[in-house]
């Protein structure tokens, strides 16, 4: 790589190459043919004015193909014919592409009209397995999973081949294919996918994040960063250099004393951070979460201000460098990171105006693309920040104070400079708004800003809070006046949230003392703000409130606050119930919301908490449950292999029963080594992206697989034409285990995975580059003898005209 690189940064700094002299005779134009050199070579029958317009050009792309050891020549058929290539009319407007002596591609002159798309489409047909075209945003997805912690991905977008920003894309793709996975568009659903408007929009490039991120769900993106400036080699070759920069630096000297960026960084502004010794962790979090905004537009450094050389004042806690002239810094005290990242995009917004003004490009595009939908759809709702008068704000110095004032305080923990923050801001302010709306009085909505009150949020064991320093955000804690925090630890959503909130204003465990509470307790319905939901109930029998069982129970049931309704009965009563239900004391009966009678589930109870609560989760879950995105993660958390049944949208009555009897079926089927469950892929259409990416392409439906075995990553589909039916997926299964069954595909290490892993920056930090893959050789079987295309020109009849269909898709 760092041959082809120093070949490349010396052709650019030449200016792509000077004219040479291209004419060869046939018999040197067969002795290098031998040599097995690579050649670009026209074959002149007779002069015309549109050849000579060619000639002219292919002579000035023989110095920047030089650099790339393509050899480009003209052979003149008047002295001596070549056979084939001197005979047919239709070769008076084809260029021909040799390759180890055999002919490789040709091209049609209207394809190679200039020197640039001589080069682009020269080096384009030699990079043919390296550099790949998609057409849909279905082929770009499973690129990027194919790609997931093996390499990282160069997506460019040209508006038509053959231009110059095409041949900087290609030259770029010749000293990094073998480090990056280059991708070509034109146009289509991907760029929409983009966020971009293919009317509008100039060449780009983007940097899709895939290497590090292995860790996403299929459904989710590998992150990605805009290159800001127009497409050129030398700029997008500075942009790679700095793709590969650090996420963050850390100094310990002022600002003033680091040394501006060097080559290939020059033109990039430095913004640094102060960190303070009381809040570094978070100082680090902020840091990165800062970083991954400005990647492509800054290189972000961290000064440790605990350093005996930094002499900045404390007033001051950010600076910056811009690469001007003078190397001055100007230092800022922040409330808002924002302001840094606003100062940045004006500047670049200021640049890109300027370039596309010179190169008359169209205006009207949104230059402030971010990185992700999540920050995309931040980004455009920057006007309209979320009124915030309906939940109280928490400081460090009202935080006990207004803690003591509620039995129950809700508080969100964000950063304004973070998307899924702001985002989930929205949905936590729906959420106060409806609360107030039904009169619930007893719970305080709040929220801590830990861009500004650092000290609270990353308040170290030992401090008055009853909470650890918050290291990921969002987090949502509930808080109870003398009592430890609670986490929510459910999806960032305002339904889940708000059925959490109304869950936990029931204390867990509920104290019961008689039969009509118990009564009460089982068949009380919801409140009406949880119309439709049925939770579920737990109740614990103890001889006495004091014994070790009820102890564990408690425990237990206050770690399921908010998920599970529990209860707990004692002497007397619980002996009665006890008998009635067949069960010794002490024990745990469960009542599942997907059970319609009224007989419970009976457990012992454990030893220690983590115990029990696991018994709980195991036993509450349905015989085939319905898989969704909110409950996938605790299925996984099991460490069960699934057997998940994929079943269509139903048309008609006929059809839902048709589904519902073959979940039913699936009861036959139910055992300790596998978690039978189904999704329905109306309900949930993610599915139907899963299914595709497990097999390949769509089966017909229902279509029953057994994945995620905790043995390996292989998936098995149950025979598509043999009906559901439970003894014959049992004999499936056992074909299985016994290894006669074929594996239908493999689960990569892309799949189910939790959602946004680019969040985790200290995880990020801390990974290793994975071992670069190579690339597959070209097969040999596309390409054509040229000796015997000499010998036997009649032959030529049966091969194909690859030139003129070569990109034909594109």
């Amino acid at each position: 790589m760092w041959i082809r690189l120093g070949v490349f940064l010396l052709g650019m700094w030449a200016g792509g190459g000077t004219a040479a002299h291209i004419e060869y005779t046939p018999a040197e134009f067969y002795e290098k043919l031998h040599s097995g050199r690579m050649m670009f070579i026209y074959f002149e029958q007779q002069a015309s004015t549109a050849v000579s317009l060619f000639l002219l050009e292919l002579e000035k792309s023989a110095g920047a193909l030089r650099d790339y050891a393509v050899l480009v020549g003209k052979v003149s058929c008047k002295t001596e014919p070549v056979p084939s290539y001197c005979s047919e009319e239709r070769h008076q407007r084809t260029a021909f592409l040799f390759r180890g002596g055999r002919e490789f591609l040709s091209f049609d002159l209207d394809t190679v009209f200039d020197v640039n798309s001589i080069v682009s489409e020269v080096l384009f047909a030699i990079l043919r397995e390296e550099v790949k075209y998609v057409h849909t945003d279905t082929d770009l997805l499973a690129m990027e999973r194919s790609a997931r912690g093996k390499t990282d991905i160069v997506l460019g977008y040209v508006r038509s081949l053959g231009t110059q920003d095409h041949r900087s894309l290609m030259e770029t793709a010749y000293v990094y294919s073998s480090k990056h996975q280059f991708i070509l568009i034109t146009g289509g659903p991907v760029l929409k996918q983009l966020a971009a408007d293919d009317s509008s929009v100039s060449s780009r490039v983007w940097f899709l994040h895939c290497r590090a991120h292995g860790g996403s769900p299929a459904s989710e993106r590998c992150p990605s960063t805009r290159m800001r400036w127009s497409l050129s080699a030398l700029k997008l070759h500075s942009f790679l250099q700095l793709m590969e920069a650090p996420l963050v630096s850390e100094v310990y000297v002022d600002p003033a004393s680091v040394p501006p960026p060097q080559f290939p960084h020059q033109l990039t502004p430095q913004v640094f951070l102060f960190s303070r010794p009381e809040t570094e962790l978070l100082d680090l979090a902020s840091a990165s979460a800062l970083a991954w905004r400005l990647r492509g537009l800054a290189l972000l450094l961290l000064v440790h201000s605990e350093s005996p050389a930094v002499k900045t004042s404390d007033e001051y806690n950010a600076a910056y460098r811009l690469p001007e002239k003078s190397s001055e810094v100007k230092y800022l005290t922040l409330h808002s990171l924002d302001d840094v990242l606003g100062l940045l995009t004006d500047r670049q917004d200021e640049e890109e105006e300027e370039e596309e003004d010179e190169e008359e490009k169209e205006e009207g595009l949104d230059s402030e693309r971010l990185d992700d939908e999540v920050a995309a759809d931040v980004f455009e709702k920057r006007a309209s920040q979320p009124d915030t008068d309906s939940i109280t704000q928490l400081t460090s110095g009202n935080f006990h104070a207004e803690i003591a004032r509620s039995s129950l305080t809700v508080a969100l923990f964000y950063l304004k400079w973070d998307a899924v923050s702001m985002e989930f801001l929205s949905s936590f302010i729906d959420v106060a708004e409806r609360l107030a709306d039904s009169e619930v009085n007893d719970v305080q909505m709040s929220a801590v800003d830990c861009g500004e009150w650092t000290d609270l949020c990353g308040a170290q064991p030992g401090t008055p809070v009853p909470f650890r320093p918050i290291a990921t955000f969002p987090s949502v804690l509930l808080l109870r006046p003398q009592q430890p925090a609670q986490r929510y630890r459910g999806m960032l959503g305002g339904e889940a949230l708000h059925r959490f909130i109304m869950m936990s204003r029931t204390a867990s465990p509920l104290l019961l003392s008689t039969q009509e509470e118990v009564t009460s307790f089982l068949q009380e319905a919801p409140p009406p703000e949880l119309a439709g939901y049925r939770p579920d109930r737990i109740l614990g029998l103890f001889r006495t409130r004091t014994e070790t069982g009820s102890s564990v129970f408690a425990e237990a049931a206050k770690s399921l606050r908010g998920e599970v309704l529990s209860g707990l009965l004692s002497g007397e009563p619980a002996a009665k119930w006890a008998a009635e239900h067949a069960v010794h004391l002490p024990a745990v009966l469960l009542f599942p919301s997907w059970r319609t009678h009224t007989r419970p589930s009976a457990l012992p109870v454990s030893s220690s908490v983590k115990e029990l609560l696991t018994h709980i989760s195991t036993a509450l879950i349905h015989p085939v449950p319905e898989l969704t995105v909110e409950n996938l993660p605790s299925f996984l958390s099991l460490g069960k292999a699934l057997l998940l049944l994929f079943v269509g949208e139903e048309d008609d009555e006929f059809g839902r029963r048709q589904s519902q009897a073959l979940v039913e079926e699936l009861r036959g089927v139910r055992t300790e080594r596998y978690l039978t469950c189904w999704i329905h892929l109306g309900r949930t259409p993610a599915g139907m992206s899963v299914l595709g990416s497990y097999l390949g392409s769509m089966p017909p439906l229902p279509a029953l697989v057994l994945t995620h075995l905790p043995t390996g990553d292989e998936i098995y589909q149950y025979p598509p034409s043999t009906p559901i039916v439970a003894s014959s997926v049992l004999r499936w299964l056992q074909k299985v285990e016994d290894g006669t069954e074929s594996p239908a595909g493999k689960l990569g290490d892309d799949s189910w995975p939790p959602a946004f892993q680019f969040y985790d920056f200290l995880k990020v930090m801390d990974m290793q580059e994975p071992d670069s893959t190579e690339q597959e050789a070209p097969t040999d079987d596309e390409e054509v003898d040229v000796e015997e295309h000499l010998v036997a020109e009649q032959l030529t009849d049966h091969h194909p005209d690859i030139g003129p269909k070569f990109h034909s898709e594109l």
